[in-house]
């Protein structure tokens, strides 16, 4: 019986495998057809859904699906190796893509180099849906502007309905960042063009911790300086500061999209992290103004 069984198996995986077909640089593929009877053109604007795993674990590299779509143009002049975009002309809206890179053929093609990540005889199954398609770059731009608008507001709600669980009162910043303040501080807040000095540990929404700085035995910990305005922290952080004022202390929840977003910080947070910081401000002052920058041609001053 269990003969008969892996015998089964054996012949359905084989006629899995060949339905799949393979394009000159090896990439294997299959395309299970949507409802389009055309096929993307060259100069076309495509919105596309797509996941890259990598493992016996599956491990996800990156991937799309449930977030910001992707797209791109398609550029038939400049032809791709070992990619889905071999084979991009033979889809059409509505078609979805499983695909198989070798990591052998990456090493060769000088796309990647073996690492902990990436190891000989390695494959990375991705797929991929075409989900649209633009006549001009400013289609595309506005559908891609509202895309990140819908992202935003789906980390919100799941920033709401884990503060909600965990009995967590917030006020929201006009952006959309919740924070709960334990104590504002003095009055004056760290607001645009204050300097705040700032102790902070940022988590992740499951408490692990990927950066801080206030374990203090640590000799290179030292509060964080930033002249709020400035764009010198995330824009999430930097909202979220001007409710605090010297001694005051809080935790803030920023959804991804106010933080590092869909690129996210490689190797330490991920693409669409939503961020949490706990913070202690410990000062703010008014900082001094910049030296002022002699015109051309005026005299510099003396050292």
């Amino acid at each position: 019986m269990r003969t008969t069984l892996a015998l089964f198996v054996a012949i359905v995986l084989l006629a899995s495998c060949n339905q799949y077909q393979k394009t000159p640089s090896g990439l294997a593929y299959k395309i299970t057809k949507g409802n389009s009877k055309e096929t993307l053109k060259q100069g076309q604007f495509v919105k596309f859904n797509i996941e890259y795993k990598i493992g016996a674990k599956d491990t996800v590299l990156t991937s799309s699906y449930g977030h910001i779509p992707g797209y791109m143009v398609v550029d038939t002049t400049r032809p791709a190796k070992h990619s889905f975009l071999e084979i991009i002309t033979k889809c059409g809206v509505g078609d979805k893509v499983a695909f198989v890179m070798s990591v052998d053929t990456l090493k060769k093609l000088g796309m990647i180099e073996y690492n902990d990540m990436f190891h000989a005889k390695d494959v990375i199954n991705g797929r991929v849906e075409i989900l649209k398609t633009f006549a001009s770059q400013q289609e595309a731009s506005a559908d891609l502007q509202n895309e990140q608008v819908l992202e935003k507001d789906r980390e919100i709600k799941e920033l709401k309905d884990f503060t909600t669980k965990k009995g967590i009162k917030t006020q929201s910043t006009t952006s959309g960042v919740l924070v709960e303040v334990e104590n504002p501080g003095d009055a004056m807040k760290a607001d645009s063009g204050k300097q705040a000095s700032v102790l902070y540990r940022g988590t992740f929404l499951n408490g692990k911790e990927f950066d801080s700085n206030m374990d203090k035995t640590k000799p290179n910990n030292q509060p964080m300086v930033v002249v709020v305005g400035t764009n010198a922290v995330i824009p999430g952080l930097d909202e979220a500061l001007r409710l605090f004022g010297k001694g005051g202390k809080g935790k803030i929840f920023i959804p991804s999209m106010l933080a590092y977003g869909q690129g996210g910080q490689p190797p330490v947070v991920p693409a669409y992290s939503n961020l949490v910081f706990d913070v202690e401000m410990l000062d703010v002052t008014t900082p001094a103004p910049p030296a002022a920058t002699p015109a051309p041609g005026q005299p510099q001053p003396k050292k």
